[in-house]
């Protein structure tokens, strides 16, 4: 784990900007049309529409998506009663999380009142600006209280993550725990150290998942709560026990089956775990420093199942696992409030998501590649981004079916689709392209059959419809790696080049290329020796119809794979040259980057080949291209080397294709602002027009810009490297790409293929 020093944390939080959260408007605000309407006289015009139909005011302001973070700093982490405005940094902090895991607008708002009736009053207030309320850091028992009466007096989610946050996500822990230790709930001995706000919730969910009351034992500052104790608090008398013959924690400890602590450090030694019953539960939740070391339970009992709040450990109870999502489908249906059905639904739904194989991404955060459902991944992590449309769709529809929600969603597909896109996940481009791909699923070939990323990719794409997956590799070893990410292959073919079974295809193959190259001194000893390699035998089963497109790239270099391309496939007889495209999926839209792999230092005939095969290319994903061929001159003001190569293939592409909007040569900056290009160069075959298509001079140049675009702007959606020229749906893929950047390769491949074989029957 880092080490946070005061240092560090003092300039993260002063550097630039103070703070950690801003508001930004979300509509046009520029001219005095915008302002009009902004402002006065136009607000005039929903505010009436609101005063006629309240529910109105979810379709024309922000409230439908802003939540109020409320404290008054009187138990803020670990620090306690320090007061409102010492507690604001954690409320901002609780904002950031809701608006990049959530996607949800946050007010931090911060209350100078510790009484509870005039903290109460205060919030019932303000409450017609939110959504929702997020209560947080108010000590108990008057967070009880305040809680009740919020819920009692207000028509919008009201919760207290102190208590329902830790509640919801230590009960998935908890079930799937006991799932793995094959015990019962019903029959289990519970030990839960600490009697505060987030005890006493996450307590009583456990009794509503099954454990029984009288399996229970409860400890404070004082030891075992014993129903005769004198002054118990209506919440400690729940859980009091009968039983005086246990009295401290190493007494409860002795055959108890579940640990929770929500107490302080260092309090539960070895011995206290070793009591314990066979494959202990021990949940050690006190932050940052648990009741017991990781390392000191698993060595006390090496068949410990254990859970911490912290992130360097399995099994990380964090409440950003829950809070966002649970409010995030509390407030896509309008809910009145978030219930006890909602609470349990966010339960189940993160406990069944653990069970699921794990995303690449998450992998890649955790730099490991095998979390798989056990004694050491029973909890999702905090990064796993299904978390928002499994746990926020589960908790919406717990609300409509409990009668909490004021609208219905009638589209969960939709709904799930429009989350991720929210949070960038997936964007309406590569949903288009995953929808159209699934409608026709091709065969496509994986040619690193065995490699993790490879092989998730075929299973997602196949699960998705977007194609008909065929792992090239050896068998054992794809099947090892597969078991050993639970990944399921059933109805994948797996294809062993090297298999003598396969002898006889890789005859044929090896005729077959080396009659199309024979000019080319190809034998066919040397082709049938090279069709032991995955490529030659990937790219020719597509070749030979055996399969309908390739994806490959993940272990060869471009140079060698490229070759093998040309060899095997070879290049369109309408073109003489191949090349590739990158899509940038940004926020002031889509931008088509040419030559991004290829064509190292192309001349005027490369380049006028590149906008070609750029032009068809825009075509094939339904846009129409408006393409500027940069450098780093405009129309002639420089003479010479790159700028006139350029020139003369604008000149030679424009006489050739007239009707078509394409110009240069011109900077980046003119290519990508029409006011200014039309000011500047009025004569341009652009004007009007927003460009969306880039020809850059040289590899370098392409390469480079995509990247650079790529890391200055880590929302940037970037799709590709997509081949275009090839006689056959050959793409690529390198060895930076994630999974997801494989599963959209595989549907732009699949619809390639679909495509071409539409071509053919003409």
């Amino acid at each position: 784990m880092v080490k946070i020093t005061k240092e560090a944390a003092l300039e993260y939080h002063q550097n630039g900007r103070p703070g950690k959260i801003e508001v930004i408007p979300t509509k046009p605000y520029r001219t005095q049309t915008d302002l009009s309407l902004a402002y006065s006289p136009g607000v005039a015009y929903p505010c009436l529409e609101i005063q006629e139909n309240s529910n109105e005011v979810y379709k024309y302001t922000d409230k439908g998506n802003l939540v109020a973070v409320i404290t008054n700093g009187t138990a803020v982490l670990g620090l306690g009663n320090i007061g409102a405005m010492s507690g604001k940094p954690v409320m901002e902090g609780k904002g950031l999380l809701f608006k990049i895991y959530g996607g949800i607008d946050v007010f931090d708002i911060e209350v100078d009142e510790t009484d509870p009736d005039k903290f109460c009053e205060a919030v019932e207030k303000i409450a017609p600006s939110f959504g929702g309320i997020n209560l947080e850091d108010i000590k108990a028992p008057e967070c009880f209280a305040i809680e009740e009466r919020l819920k009692r007096t207000l028509d919008i989610p009201v919760m207290h993550d102190d208590q329902h946050g830790t509640a919801i996500i230590s009960a998935a822990g908890l079930r799937n725990a006991l799932e793995v230790a094959k015990k019962d709930i019903t029959k289990v001995k519970l030990v839960v150290n600490g009697a505060g706000a987030a005890a006493i919730s996450c307590t009583k969910l456990y009794m509503a998942l099954g454990l029984k009351k009288e399996n229970i034992l409860m400890l404070d500052s004082k030891g075992v709560i014993i129903s005769d104790r004198p002054n118990l608090t209506e919440q400690k008398k729940l859980f009091a026990t009968d039983r005086h013959d246990v009295h401290t924690l190493e007494e409860a400890m002795r055959g108890a089956d579940v640990f929770v602590g929500l107490s302080k450090g260092n309090i539960l030694s070895k011995e206290m775990i070793q009591s314990m019953n066979t494959t202990p539960i021990v949940f050690a939740l006190a932050n940052p420093v648990p009741e017991i070391s990781y390392e000191d339970a698993l060595e006390a009992r090496p068949d410990v199942l254990m859970a911490t709040g912290r992130s360097d450990y399995p099994n990380q109870i964090n409440n950003v696992i829950g809070f966002p999502y649970i409010f995030r489908g509390a407030l896509d249906v309008h809910a009145k409030a978030i219930n006890e059905d909602m609470k349990m639904a966010a339960v189940h739904a993160i406990a069944d998501l653990a069970k699921q194989p794990v995303p690449d991404i998450v992998n890649e955060v955790y730099h490991v590649n095998d979390l798989t459902f056990g004694s050491k991944y029973f909890i999702p992590k905090p990064v796993d981004p299904r978390l928002i449309t499994v746990v926020s769709a589960a908790v919406a529809k717990a609300a409509m079916k409990s009668g909490v929600a004021r609208h219905q969603i009638k589209d969960f597909k939709e709904y799930e689709d429009n989350l991720l896109q929210l949070l960038g996940q997936e964007t309406k481009f590569t949903h288009y392209l995953h929808a159209t791909a699934a409608q026709h699923p091709q065969k496509v070939v994986f040619a690193e059959g065995a490699h993790q990323s490879m092989m998730k990719a075929a299973v997602q794409a196949k699960q998705e419809g977007i194609c008909r997956p065929i792992l090239l590799g050896n068998p054992d070893r794809i099947t090892r790696v597969a078991n050993r990410l639970k990944l399921d292959l059933t109805d994948i073919e797996i294809v062993d080049m090297r298999a003598d079974k396969e002898q006889g295809r890789r005859a044929t193959y090896a005729k077959h290329l080396a009659e199309k190259r024979a000019r080319e001194g190809f034998t066919f000893d040397e082709a049938y020796d090279k069709m032991y390699e995955r490529n030659y035998f990937g790219m020719s089963m597509v070749e030979n119809g055996d399969a309908d497109a390739l994806v490959t790239g993940l272990y060869n270099k471009y140079s060698d794979t490229i070759q093998i391309a040309k060899d095997v496939i070879g290049i369109r007889p309408e073109y003489k040259h191949f090349g590739t495209m990158h899509i940038l999926n940004t926020k002031r839209g889509i931008y088509y980057i040419a030559d991004t792999l290829i064509n190292r230092k192309p001349n005027k005939e490369v380049l006028v080949d590149v906008a070609r095969l750029a032009h068809h290319s825009v075509k094939f994903f339904n846009d129409n291209p408006v393409m500027a061929m940069v450098s780093f001159s405009n129309f002639g003001s420089d003479k010479g080397g790159s700028p006139q190569q350029v020139q003369e293939a604008v000149a030679l592409t424009q006489a050739n294709h007239p009707d078509w909007a394409i110009d240069g040569e011109m900077q980046i900056n003119f290519a990508l602002d029409r006011k200014l290009r039309d000011e500047k160069y009025p004569f341009s075959r652009l004007k009007g027009k927003d460009v969306n298509t880039l020809i850059f001079p040289n590899l370098a140049s392409a390469n480079s810009a995509y990247k650079l675009l790529q890391g200055f702007s880590p929302e940037t959606e970037v799709i590709g490297p997509i081949q275009m020229g090839l006689n056959k749906p050959i793409h690529f893929t390198d060895f930076e790409c994630s999974v997801r950047d494989i599963v959209n390769i595989t549907a732009v491949a699949s619809i390639d293929a679909y495509i071409e074989k539409l071509k053919n029957k003409k």
